[in-house]
């Protein structure tokens, strides 16, 4: 038995150290995660707080994992991303078009970076909630293409259409906004 198989029979036990550890372990990750999907560091720690309370609840229900613990986890706190989302009921809005050709000094440069992370920012909010997921799962998260079908409950080829779907919409929506790329290639 791996010494992880072993920490969540602890857990599952109700033992307080393997709590804490899992939580220690694991929050870490999940707070990145729930923080690149909901883009504010109190939401996000909020939002850990609840996916280890679903934890703790699911344990003690016995509605627990089946397979991957990590992949629970990780559908857990998609499906808080989701809940969230549907509270605010309302789509963040960022401006489509940036004007940064003013911008050539080197005092200007933090600025410019600035703009550059809303755009994209502004594009990755324009594709479909499963590609928003699948890339932050895949790059935000650094995890393999396997990893994100299993947490999504997914093929791995589902995964890499969406994947590919979804940089090719980013590579559309920059070529249509071209006036910001020629500023960020200065």
């Amino acid at each position: 038995m791996t010494d992880e198989e072993l920490l969540l029979q602890r857990a599952q036990a109700y033992d307080p150290e393997a709590l804490t550890e899992l939580y220690d372990r694991y929050a870490p990750l999940v707070y990145a995660y729930l923080y690149r999907r909901v883009h504010d560091a109190q939401t996000a720690e909020d939002l850990t707080g609840d996916v280890f309370l679903s934890v703790l609840e699911a344990i003690q229900s016995d509605k627990f994992w089946r397979t991957s613990f990590r992949a629970w986890l990780y559908r857990i706190a998609g499906n808080r991303v989701i809940d969230y989302y549907r509270e605010m009921s309302k789509v963040q809005s960022y401006p489509m078009e940036y004007n940064l050709t003013a911008m050539t000094t080197p005092l200007d440069t933090a600025l410019a970076h600035k703009q550059s992370q809303l755009f994209l920012r502004a594009a990755f909010d324009t594709l479909p909630p499963s590609q928003q997921e699948v890339l932050t799962l895949r790059f935000g998260q650094r995890l393999k293409t396997k990893e994100v079908a299993e947490i999504l409950g997914k093929t791995v080829g589902a995964v890499e259409a969406l994947q590919n779907r979804a940089l090719n919409a980013l590579r559309k929506f920059m070529d249509t906004h071209e006036s910001h790329d020629d500023t960020i290639t200065d």
